[in-house]
């Protein structure tokens, strides 16, 4: 007996994976301070606190 999977609608894994490429593309080069920057313009752009805050 044979079980057929269901086609996926939506790809968690793979979304995770090209938003994580995506970041780390444009990353790549930054100094620790500008990574700080980049992270608190992203919160800031989402409107979201760090963890723990």
């Amino acid at each position: 007996m044979k079980t057929t999977k269901p086609e996926k609608q939506f790809d968690a894994v793979k979304m995770m994976r090209e938003i994580r490429d995506a970041i780390s593309t444009e990353t790549q080069n930054m100094t620790l301070e500008e990574l700080k920057s980049y992270i608190k313009q992203k919160l800031a752009d989402n409107k979201t606190k760090p963890l723990g805050q």
